[in-house]
């Protein structure tokens, strides 16, 4: 998933964005409310996690502002201020779920699985389907043909970025600035040596191939045409 994180303090955001990243999921960043409510609004997210007191703008401001906005990304804040009236308040400004602050990491795993099953209905927001091959975000699993495909973390996000710009050509660059979340394009292999796994795991054992390198361009993921 593609999350949206509003933290200012840097060591917790860190501490978050790694665990989150080694989840498999995509965080972009931000220590101020207002950077956050323009990435969410002319971006979008899957979920969005908030703390309540930020620079810029706070949390509550930014869930109104979103709403206000018809946006309807699952919300979820992490904050200090854990008081009933503050849920209360957290709740009714638009906020899916709220989670005091210290916390353990496992249970926001959990948060973060029950609002995004819960927006919308969940299997249909929570499953990419690309010809016979399907990607469960939730139980984080991939299958092809019915048969269950062992995937690393990496690998798996560099699936879902695919699968969700299934069709389109997804540029190096921009597959790494996406699931390693490199700013700048360096001199490393690492998205060949994935992709290498990748198409041996999706690809090979199958009689369609549905990665496709386009030359001088990227990669690109398909069924047939």
């Amino acid at each position: 998933m593609k999350i949206l994180l509003a933290e200012d303090d840097a060591a917790l955001a860190d501490y978050i964005r790694a665990g989150l990243e080694e989840e498999g999921h995509s965080v972009e960043h931000f220590a101020d409310g207002r950077d956050a409510l323009a990435f969410s609004l002319y971006n979008g997210c899957d979920l969005a996690i908030l703390d309540r007191m930020m620079p810029g703008m706070d949390g509550l401001s930014l869930v109104q502002a979103l709403r206000a906005a018809g946006k309807d990304v699952p919300v979820i804040f992490l904050t200090a201020m854990g008081e009933v009236d503050d849920r209360v308040e957290g709740l009714k400004a638009g906020a899916d779920d709220y989670l005091s602050k210290p916390f353990h990491f496992e249970e926001l795993l959990a948060r973060i699985a029950t609002v995004t099953r819960r927006q919308k209905g969940g299997a249909a927001d929570t499953t990419l389907k690309v010809h016979d091959l399907e990607l469960d975000l939730l139980a984080r699993t991939a299958t092809r043909q019915g048969q269950l495909i062992e995937l690393q973390n990496k690998e798996f996000a560099l699936l879902e970025v695919l699968m969700r710009n299934a069709g389109r050509v997804m540029t190096r660059t921009l597959l790494l600035e996406r699931v390693w979340n490199y700013s700048f394009e360096p001199n490393t292999t690492v998205l060949e040596t994935h992709m290498s796994r990748l198409r041996a795991k999706i690809d090979k054992p199958f009689d369609v191939p549905l990665i496709h390198t386009i030359r001088n361009a990227g990669y690109s993921l398909h069924g047939p045409r």
